[in-house]
């Protein structure tokens, strides 16, 4: 039981650090004064890509541990390290606000941007067998609402924690990549 409840723990912090990826775009599009209704469907898309997102990378992880066994335990490590560099960089990193609208299919390009991160989680998490309903259903529901809270929050904190939001995730993610490394 109480390994568990340890695997919902790293699992939710793993899904706090995707979600605050999304978070910080939020932030970001939440200058654009969206009604209610339309900040419901963003939350509700990028959740649903974090959903499907990270269940084809667990189900391509779970094909490349029986293929390469112990190997790909190090490839899942390392994904997860490259990742959580990488969102570090881009928290950095000046943008304009250059997405796409949040209607029809530009919501539809929006969520599977913001999502991508999560098919390479989902792809250690797979090497790794973590439990696919449990992962799928934590990073759903912790990008959706944390999607919504950036929206919401957006007109008032975009400059002051955009950048820090996206720091905060991929220091989470670096620190799995670590583990997952040198846990071996």
């Amino acid at each position: 039981m109480s390994m568990f409840i340890g695997e919902i723990i790293a699992l939710s912090m793993m899904a706090f650090a995707l979600g605050m990826d999304a978070f910080s775009v939020a932030l970001g599009m939440g200058l654009l004064r969206l009604r209610l209704k339309q900040i419901f469907y963003i939350g509700v898309m990028i959740g649903l890509f974090h959903i499907l997102m990270p269940m084809f990378g667990m189900i391509v992880g779970r094909f490349l541990s029986r293929q390469f066994g112990s190997i790909a335990s190090y490839i899942g490590g390392a994904l997860l390290l490259l990742l959580g560099i990488q969102m570090i960089a881009a928290s950095f990193k000046k943008e304009g606000d250059a997405s796409a609208s949040p209607k029809g299919i530009g919501l539809i390009f929006f969520a599977f941007s913001v999502s991508l991160d999560s098919f390479s989680v989902g792809l250690s998490l797979g090497i790794f067998g973590a439990r696919t309903m449990l992962t799928i259903l934590l990073f759903g529901f912790f990008s959706m609402v944390l999607t919504w809270m950036g929206l919401m929050l957006g007109r008032h904190f975009q400059q002051w924690l955009g950048a820090y939001g996206e720091a905060l995730g991929g220091s989470i993610l670096l620190a799995f990549g670590l583990k997952l490394l040198f846990s071996f």
